[in-house]
Formats: C-alpha cells, sequence, structure tokens
C-alpha cells in the first residue's frame, strides 16, 4: 500500500511541475509576451574617432608619455589610449565605403592593445612580459596606420 501512496504523490508532483511550466509559471503577468527589438547601435562617426584617437596620442607624447619604470605608474595613461581605441574600432566596423579587409592592419593593432589591457594592470617597463609594448607601442603604430590610410 505504501507504493502506491508514494506513486500517486510523484504523479502528483510531475503533474503539478508540468502543468505550472505549460503554463508560464513565472512569467509576466503584463500581458506583453511580444519580444522587443534589441537595440541598434549608434554608428560612431569615423572621422571624429580617428581625430579623437589621434588627440589622445599626441597628448601621452606631450604629456611626456610614460617615463616611470615602476609597475602600476603608467595604467591611466595605458586606459586613456584604449578607450579611444575601442571607439575607433566601432567607427571601423560601421564605416561602410571600405571592407573589413582594408582594416586588418588596424584591427590587429587595436587587437594588441586589448591583450596589453586585458593583464590588468601596468607590468612596469622592465618586468618580464611587459605590457607597456604592446599598448603604448600599438597605440603609436596605429596613429601612423591612420595617417598612412585615410578615409575621405
Amino acid at each position: 500500500m505504501g507504493r502506491h501512496i508514494w506513486g500517486k504523490t510523484v504523479g502528483a508532483l510531475v503533474l503539478t511541475v508540468t502543468v505550472a511550466a505549460v503554463s508560464g509559471c513565472g512569467g509576466s503577468s503584463d500581458g506583453d509576451t511580444a519580444a522587443k527589438p534589441a537595440a541598434k547601435a549608434k554608428a560612431v562617426d569615423l572621422k571624429a574617432a580617428t581625430d579623437t584617437f589621434q588627440a589622445a596620442v599626441t597628448k601621452f607624447d606631450e604629456d611626456g608619455g610614460c617615463l616611470e619604470q615602476e609597475p602600476g605608474t603608467c595604467w591611466k595613461q595605458m586606459q586613456a589610449l584604449m578607450e579611444p581605441a575601442r571607439t575607433l574600432r566601432k567607427a571601423m566596423n560601421s564605416e561602410k565605403s571600405v571592407g573589413p579587409e582594408f582594416w586588418t592592419g588596424a584591427y590587429a593593432l587595436v587587437d594588441t592593445m586589448e591583450k596589453g589591457i586585458a593583464v590588468g594592470e601596468d607590468k612596469g617597463a622592465t618586468a618580464y612580459g611587459t605590457n607597456r609594448p604592446n599598448v603604448f607601442g600599438s597605440a603609436h603604430k596605429l596613429a601612423d596606420w591612420l595617417d598612412a590610410h585615410p578615409i575621405s
């Protein structure tokens, strides 16, 4: 007799869970079940992004660059270059006058900068595996690349 009651109890629980899942238990109660379209990413102006990035590199140089040798002393400068580089990448992605193959060199430089930033800190000038060349060196190479590949 115990097995019969246990079987009925398990059956009732399974039925309850199934009904709750099918009826949408836990769903929205406002009746708005239609999926909302994702917000479209705002296109970034390529010229503005290029100018902003170039200005960040120029500011870095005019401020004296990163002369400190110790780890952690140039993290703010790294981030100040990375932010406009990310915006520039968005602008390159939205530029339709040329294809992605045109941007291959620029993408590679921004990716190298991202690898340097991904470390999460400034490793210092003389540390093994320093990330400064990835960020600072690639930023300067990207500035040069942009000068050599203008989009009108």
